[in-house]
């Protein structure tokens, strides 16, 4: 693959001195619209991500080019322009990672050539957009020496999604592509940034990645207005309850105070956000203790809640999880991501995989009319040049 790139990449920029650097992408294992709301999340890098090829150039130019867009060809600009582009797509990511960067007092002293590549399916909400920018810091900061600390990498990416390409998103999804650990899940206080590493050790069990292959545009999505609600729902708490986030919320202090809320629609999506913060607590003491089987239940509870009080799953999603989760073998299934669509993961024995896989996809093409992909997920480390 890497070889592949680096030909490529000779070809495209007429140079033989490209780095290679790889980013993974990430699945949140339980935890999800808790990011925002000031609760815990549980991802893990995984090996599908994003490879880049890279080298400086001698002027201020900055030529991007990938193959998962081969029909947009190299897109080129200046340094002294790297303000937002329609026209630019997909690279936007990076060149908002270039601005803020510099921005930040980083001396990024000429323009580069990178070729990008990713394995991450694209739309299946498995990160491709936090792999992209993870890689773009990692490769501007090896090839300029800019010594930017992880951390700061990280909160970067997540300003490029917020301010530069306008989607209100967290800090989850570029905190796992960063920090990411080989065969660990991050569980990550999102209200503190203070994170512990939790062995994922699944022994005869795998994480299957189900991609319903219907498109989710987060930008477009009602990712905005689930969040909007759950601010209503914490600032009607507020005049009573002093609480910085839903997140500071236990099941039994939300069942005291929902009637300050009233509203049916917000009291159910401040629920989920205080529900799943719980379980994403137990969920970390279940794979800590080794049981499966508790943290397969945490699971499935995850996704009822997430369908039920959170609204986000929709048909295609569904169908997935609820043929998985009556299979032989399966421990539990739930969405994962932001939803309306993208990815979820099943937890299932190793040795009933095949079958899982044929009645799960034959179950699912025969209901929505076309077919889902399947994967098996490695736990992998976070975004680094390779050697």
């Amino acid at each position: 693959m890497e070889k592949e790139l680096k030909k490529k990449f000779a070809e495209l920029f007429d140079k033989q001195d490209g780095d290679s650097y790889f980013s993974p992408g990430r699945i949140n294992l339980i935890g999800e619209h808790t990011d925002y709301n000031g609760g815990h999340v549980f991802p893990a890098a995984i090996t599908l991500g994003t490879y880049g090829i890279a080298s400086k150039r001698k002027d201020n130019r900055i030529r991007l080019y990938s193959e998962n867009f081969k029909d947009s060809g190299v897109i080129e600009f200046s340094m002294e322009d790297l303000s937002y582009s329609r026209a630019h797509n997909w690279a936007n990511y990076p060149k908002g990672v270039v601005k803020y960067l510099i921005e930040a007092g980083y001396n990024i002293t000429s323009g580069v050539d990178i070729l990008f590549y990713g394995t991450i399916p694209n739309g299946a909400g498995l990160s491709s957009s936090a792999s992209i920018e993870l890689l773009t810091g990692v490769i501007l900061n090896d090839l300029f020496k800019l010594e930017v600390p992880t951390l700061e990498l990280i909160e970067i990416g997540k300003k490029v999604e917020n301010s530069f390409i306008g989607v209100n998103s967290g800090i989850m999804d570029q905190f796992a592509v960063g920090m990411g650990k080989k065969n660990q899940a991050i569980l990550l206080d999102t209200s503190s940034l203070k994170y512990e590493m939790v062995p994922a050790d699944f022994g005869e069990y795998v994480v299957v990645i189900m991609n319903t292959n219907k498109r989710r545009e987060l930008a477009d999505s009602k990712y905005n207005e689930r969040r909007s609600e759950c601010e209503e729902a914490l600032h009607l708490l507020q005049k009573k309850v002093s609480i910085a986030s839903l997140g500071e919320l236990n099941e039994a202090s939300f069942e005291r105070y929902l009637h300050l809320i009233g509203n049916p629609t917000l009291i159910k999506r401040a629920r989920h956000a205080v529900t799943e913060n719980q379980r994403t607590l137990k969920a970390k003491e279940a794979l800590t203790e080794g049981n499966l089987m508790e943290f397969g239940k945490l699971l499935n509870d995850s996704h009822s809640s997430l369908k039920q009080d959170y609204e986000v799953t929709g048909i295609e999603l569904d169908t997935l999880v609820s043929c998985a989760q009556r299979q032989p073998g399966v421990l539990g299934a739930r969405m994962t991501g932001a939803g309306f669509g993208g990815c979820s993961i099943a937890l299932v024995k190793e040795s009933e995989l095949d079958a899982f896989i044929q009645v799960v996809g034959e179950n699912y093409q025969e209901k929505i009319g076309y077919p889902a992909d399947f994967y098996k997920a490695y736990i992998a480390e976070g975004a680094r040049k390779l050697s």
